[in-house]
């Protein structure tokens, strides 16, 4: 069982958070949520138009709204935006409302994922292998702050990615589970057993 509301998907552009997290999803009879396929259905435009518009700091604040919906929900697997974790305030909403799985990729393996991707308005000038680096330099300490769990997808397609997630998920919410049940034992009196409150998520296939 999970004992958070939510399993948020972090990481950098191009790790597989929506591909990794749709079959995570079904494995766990859940909701997935693309919070930048979101942004777009609410503004009735693409992400490129909005930076075009509004630029990125147009961009966060509709982000930020979004996910501050989202994480007010319970029992979905949202898959976020690369820069979701630069604002203070989505980091705490993750941490307070979720599992967090920071899926790592490297800035090779992003090269060639996006290679022919034309949908990122970051990459849209300039030179793109640098423009991933210093994002990594800059996001990077930022995913490990809200991280609960660390996968590095280089070597992994999103099949193989999404079950070892999906047992290295398990494992973690059973251990939280037997803690929580050692935890009601030690603190049983002679009134009767202390009552440990359901998580709100349903529980794993």
């Amino acid at each position: 069982m999970n004992p958070a509301p939510n399993l948020v998907l972090v990481g950098p552009m191009g790790a597989g958070k929506t591909c990794v997290g749709r079959r995570v999803a079904e494995q766990f009879g859940l909701r997935l949520v693309d919070a930048d396929r979101e942004i777009e259905r609410i503004a009735g435009t693409s992400i490129n138009t909005i930076f075009e518009i509004e630029g990125e700091a147009g961009f966060r604040a509709r982000e930020r709204a979004v996910l501050a919906t989202l994480l007010g929900e319970d029992g979905i697997v949202l898959s976020t935006g690369g820069g979701a974790v630069l604002d203070p305030d989505n980091r705490r909403l993750m941490r307070e409302r979720g599992f967090v799985v920071h899926l790592m990729v490297s800035v090779e393996q992003q090269l060639a994922r996006l290679a022919r991707d034309r949908s990122r308005p970051l990459l849209a000038s300039g030179d793109r292998e640098q423009v991933l680096r210093d994002l990594s330099t800059r996001r990077a300490p930022l995913y490990a702050e809200v991280a609960d769990l660390v996968f590095d997808t280089d070597r992994h397609d999103s099949t193989a990615a999404a079950e070892w997630l999906t047992r290295a998920l398990e494992a973690q919410w059973q251990r939280t589970a037997d803690t929580r049940a050692s935890s009601a034992t030690a603190g049983q009196c002679e009134d009767g057993p202390a009552t440990v409150p359901s998580p709100p998520n349903p529980e794993t296939r």
